[in-house]
């Protein structure tokens, strides 16, 4: 029997971490299930894309897994990489957004990577990246800390340093420079982490295994916190920073856009609803206000 590639190691980690955390979400939920999306893409690979519409908590919870592939890089990866134009690629992940019904329960991001390059199948580059991210529109210091507090632990063995620079890369990542602000509370990002394969693809695990229990007892927490239409409407005003991030600077997305990847899948980040509102500005004092100290760079632990 072929022993199994590094490759495909992470690949069936990938799948059975979609599978674990849509098990997780339905049972959170308890009222909607995935449905799921088989796809293929012409030039290499495929995914399985699985949305949740109209549950009991989420609004829409989106979670895709992908594993492809091509013979030219797209600019927005040569770029940082000049050394590998015209090399083929493969790329495999899992990528999730989830948007809650109540404004209380926050909106959130996690996605885990690996990359290879290739010239005359042998490979030049690899790496692994990934993070996952927290998005209040009401935020409570309590559920920063826990957030947080997971991220550092999961962080722990891989030095001391770890935590408070996928921290700070965070912060720098999820950054709104055209609004001077961050698209939430943070919590880990990395990218190009190619050190040593088997401790590197630890890491990748110790965080996509870490993110439920990072957000399940925010789910507990805040799923029944009473709310109106002032909350509601702020939380859908808030949602378009999501939308702007991800259609302006998100790197994932053009990425996958200019690779010619599937748009559905791609997009299924954005949130279900949004709106905009000229010239907003939250009542002085407000809970709406209150948001703004909450969207700079700080050490929340």
């Amino acid at each position: 029997m072929r022993a199994m590639s590094d490759f495909d190691r992470v690949r069936d980690y990938l799948t059975g971490l979609q599978d674990r955390i849509c098990a997780a979400i339905e049972q959170a939920d308890g009222g909607a299930r995935f449905v799921e999306d088989v796809w293929q893409r012409a030039e290499g690979g495929g995914g399985r894309t699985r949305i949740l519409r109209g549950g009991k908590v989420f609004e829409q919870a989106g979670i895709g897994f992908s594993d492809v592939s091509g013979t030219q890089l797209p600019p927005s990866a040569t770029a940082a990489r000049p050394e590998l134009a015209g090399a083929s690629w493969r790329a495999v992940g899992v990528s999730l957004v989830f948007h809650p019904h109540n404004p209380y329960l926050p909106t959130t991001h996690a996605n885990v990577r690996h990359f290879r390059a290739m010239r005359d199948g042998e490979t030049v580059a690899w790496w692994f990246g990934g993070g996952f991210d927290l998005t209040p529109f009401y935020p409570f210091d309590e559920d920063v800390q826990h957030w947080h507090r997971t991220a550092r632990t999961l962080c722990e063995p891989y030095g001391a340093e770890r935590y408070a620079a996928h921290k700070r890369w965070c912060d720098e990542y999820f950054f709104l420079k055209h609004r001077n602000e961050t698209r939430g509370v943070g919590g880990l990002f990395f990218d190009d982490l190619h050190d040593d394969f088997e401790r590197d693809f630890a890491y990748q695990r110790a965080v996509g295994d870490g993110f439920l229990d990072a957000y399940l007892p925010l789910v507990e927490r805040r799923r029944d916190t009473p709310y109106g239409d002032r909350e509601r409407q702020f939380q859908l005003y808030r949602r378009g920073r999501y939308v702007e991030f991800n259609l302006v600077l998100d790197r994932g997305t053009l990425f996958g856009l200019q690779s010619g990847g599937r748009t559905e899948s791609i997009l299924m980040s954005l949130p279900p609803l949004v709106r905009w509102e000229y010239g907003y500005a939250p009542e002085p004092d407000s809970a709406e206000a209150r948001l703004a100290q909450y969207l700079v760079p700080r050490d929340w632990l």
